[in-house]
């Protein structure tokens, strides 16, 4: 927390000292899974992602975009679970379904190019915080969840992405995160996030 708190107030004392600046929010949904040969089998979750904005106009086509958003990830999956009892003995195998929300407090800085009025092409870096992550089982109509505590507390991604903002503040944009961070704490042949993302904000 203390490098968000760091990063936070450089961008806040530079947004200040900037003119043109609007501030903004957004919200909308995240088509999130994983790739990687770890990943490989695995089916997407969707969930949802809301923060505030910041948009410093550089001059009439470019702008710096610094964004503060929760985001749900994570992935589902299904196949046949083992059972074992309390002292290990197998009982049987019955088919399970697996939800893995894993949540994040994410800081992009989009550099947004207006290839026409209103309309932006965006590209920039994104460091997240881990802010938790939850596997939930269900098979045989019970289910159980449990935490997850060996995955990294950070994670680094490169956003793609498109925009569009009404002359009334209203904004809509379509933007693609890509992992560049495993996510477990550990040894993997890749686990990395991937993230479709739509938005829907309004800058003040």
């Amino acid at each position: 927390m203390k490098k968000l708190f760091t990063i936070t107030m450089a961008l806040v004392a530079f947004t200040i000292s900037a003119q043109n600046v609007t501030f903004g929010a957004k919200a909308g949904l995240n088509f999130a899974s994983m790739t990687g040969d770890d990943a490989d089998g695995l089916d997407g979750r969707t969930s949802f992602h809301f923060g505030v904005t910041a948009e410093i106009e550089m001059s009439d086509t470019f702008s710096i975009q610094p964004e503060l958003l929760y985001s749900g990830q994570g992935f589902t999956d299904s196949g046949e679970l083992e059972l074992y009892d309390e002292f290990g003995n197998f009982l049987d195998v019955v088919d399970a379904d697996i939800t893995a929300k894993v949540n994040y407090l994410n800081l992009p800085i989009m550099l947004k190019y207006y290839v026409s009025d209103g309309l932006s092409l965006e590209a920039g870096p994104q460091i997240g915080f881990l802010l938790g992550a939850k596997v939930k089982v269900e098979a045989e109509g019970e289910s159980e969840t449990e935490d997850v505590d060996d995955l990294k507390s950070t994670d680094f991604a490169f956003n793609l992405g498109a925009a569009y903002k009404l002359d009334s503040g209203l904004n809509f944009g379509l933007r693609y995160s890509m992992g560049l961070t495993d996510v477990p704490d550990g040894d993997s042949d890749g686990f990395k996030h991937s993230v479709l993302q739509l938005s829907v904000g309004y800058n003040f």
